[in-house]
């Protein structure tokens, strides 16, 4: 399996390139800098994670990439739903977007329950 920083940054480098596809109007502007801003935010924050120096830190910089992922998957369908770019070549990207939001979600929950039961003994 695909360690989390690594799969995050090669979606990161997927935006980019969906960016780069969008076409150069105001709303391909505007919603690319969108996407942009939030897509490759989930991998920095998941790197900052994983240097986390405690427990609460790394929980709440999974938080923040939970949140980019939740955006990117909102912008990526709405640009797919405007028509900016062909439903194929952004569907497989959409579907990254969602997953990475289920596996940081899991991991927030199993990482608070992990403090709890630390906490409890």
């Amino acid at each position: 399996m695909e360690r989390l920083d690594e799969r995050t940054y090669k979606f990161a480098l997927r935006i980019i390139k969906l960016v780069s596809a969008l076409p150069k109007t105001p709303a391909g502007e505007i919603l690319g800098r969108q996407v942009l801003r939030s897509g490759t935010s989930v991998g920095a924050n998941v790197e900052e994670a994983f240097g986390a120096s405690t427990k609460r830190e790394f929980v709440y910089k999974l938080t923040i990439a939970f949140r980019e992922a939740k955006e990117t998957h909102y912008w990526s369908r709405l640009i797919k739903d405007a028509g900016l770019v062909p439903a194929h070549q952004i569907d497989a990207l959409i579907q990254e977007a969602l997953e990475i939001k289920l596996i940081l979600a899991k991991s927030i929950v199993t990482s608070k329950q992990t403090k709890t039961r630390v906490q409890d003994k």
